[in-house]
């Protein structure tokens, strides 16, 4: 790779997919000039012109889903039918987000009051920059990108360095239903030319999602600059399983919330507590459902876990099952327990029971399709334990009991609390966190809140004489 190329690598190959350039200083000052020049136009737009665009922009989702998730596949390696149900994903929020939008941004009038009309407007920021991860490289900026348009900003879409060809999607997507030109551009950068873009005065928003060191850079990249920050940093999402869960349904669904996409997702179950009571016969079962998985090609139907994104995180992996079993923990499901692809950035599922919770595997992000279990012998021991994290993003319970989820979930430090599912989002709900997760809010409207700024209109309509 070349000092002004970034060359792509296809995790199930290994090889080398495609090499694009790089923009540099200049070309960024270019791109925000040319949204803010973009913007100007765009604010000033009504709201069905803004919906009838995003509408085209489903429809060209719709005609290039296929090639869209064969990008998704062979840039960061997820198996085709989950880049498939993403595509789809994607499509559901822009059309939950379409349907709020002329009401989550209108204008709210005050109670009439005697000679003066009051009413407080939400207005476009400028120019959104959009700092996407790779993991779900759709639905992560799709959480950002249409909103902003919608409320009447421009945006830069700098997408991760392993699936830029889906910031390029966004533009493309948005060129062919019609957009002004420059209303959606994508950004393939280095750090610090990424840096440059945070810094710059025609940025007014910055949503990064990844990792806390990453969102501490983005905030230093901007010190100095009185603009906000939207950060997704991540999580260590706990599962507290209930003796009176519908059992078959919930391990069927934590193992689902530990392995899908590889364990690769913010939002991931990443340690499960169980109820002593049922503690041995969750483990068996758990195990038991874990080892149905197949690795392989990620183009084939069967394969149910792909590669790894990253080349290193198969030894990162392996290094927190190994100090779990030493710390006392019991392999479960060993990485030995499936057959491998000779090629590829592949880590098999490792389940360790009796996990301490002080090990590395329950306290530090994994990424990946590992996982602990430890028994509990009470609600308040599950609290204490599962709040025992620096993370904050979301938090599942596994019971029959309506009034007991809501008793505990208020009392779970989390940006959202789930009762018998996980891992998903619902756009009518914010994605929000707590702790090192991050600040801000997305979907919901009060993601528009976050991508408009209020203006007081006072206005006085009578004279005193």
């Amino acid at each position: 790779m070349g000092a002004n190329e970034l060359t792509i690598v296809n995790p199930y190959t290994g090889q080398p997919e495609l090499t694009l350039p790089l923009m540099n200083a200049t070309q960024a000052e270019a791109a925000v000039k040319k949204a803010r020049a973009a913007f100007e136009d765009w604010r000033r737009t009504d709201m069905p012109i803004r919906i009838a665009l995003c509408e085209g922009f489903v429809k060209a989702l719709r005609v290039q889903q296929n090639q869209i998730a064969n990008e998704i596949t062979r840039q960061m390696g997820k198996p085709k039918r989950q880049a498939m149900n993403e595509v789809n994903g994607a499509i559901d929020r822009c059309l939950h987000m379409m349907s709020i939008a002329a009401q989550a941004i209108q204008d709210e009038y005050l109670p009439e009051k005697e000679g003066f009309v009051r009413y407080i407007r939400h207005e476009p920021l400028g120019v959104v920059l959009d700092i996407a991860a790779w993991n779900y490289p759709l639905l992560i900026a799709v959480n950002v990108v249409v909103p902003a348009v919608l409320a009447g900003n421009a945006v830069i879409i700098k997408h991760s360095s392993r699936t830029p060809l889906c910031g390029q999607a966004f533009a493309d997507c948005f060129e062919q239903a019609g957009a002004p030109d420059n209303l959606v551009q994508n950004f393939i950068a280095d750090h610090p030319v990424t840096e440059g873009l945070i810094q710059n005065p025609g940025v007014d928003y910055v949503s990064f999602t990844g990792s806390v060191r990453g969102g501490h850079e983005v905030v230093r990249g901007a010190a100095g600059r009185f603009i906000d920050i939207g950060l997704e940093l991540g999580g260590k999402d706990p599962a507290y399983v209930c003796a009176d869960a519908d059992f078959d349904y919930a391990v069927e669904n934590c193992v689902d919330g530990a392995f899908y996409n590889a364990g690769q997702s913010c939002c991931a179950v990443e340690r499960i507590y169980v109820e002593r009571p049922i503690y041995d016969r969750f483990v068996e079962a758990y195990a038991a459902k874990t080892r149905e998985y197949r690795l392989g090609d990620p183009a084939n139907e069967a394969t149910s876990i792909g590669p790894m994104a990253t080349p290193g995180a198969r030894e990162f992996l392996a290094g927190q099952i190994d100090e779990a079993v030493r710390a006392g923990g019991t392999l479960a499901v060993a990485p030995g327990d499936f057959e491998t692809p000779p090629a590829g950035w592949f880590c098999a599922p490792g389940v360790v029971a009796d996990a301490p919770q002080s090990c590395r595997l329950m306290q530090e992000e994994s990424f990946g399709p590992v996982i602990g279990i430890l028994p509990v012998d009470s609600d308040e021991e599950a609290v204490r334990l599962m709040n025992d994290s620096p993370y904050g993003l979301t938090a599942s319970i596994w019971t029959g009991d309506l009034d007991r989820a809501v008793g505990i979930g208020e009392r779970i430090e989390t940006g959202t609390f789930y009762m018998n599912r996980c891992d998903f989002l619902d756009p009518a709900l914010p994605w929000t966190g707590v702790k090192d997760t991050g600040r801000g809010a997305s979907l919901s409207h009060y993601g528009f809140h976050k991508l408009t700024r209020l203006k007081s209109m006072h206005l006085r309509t009578r004279i005193p004489s």
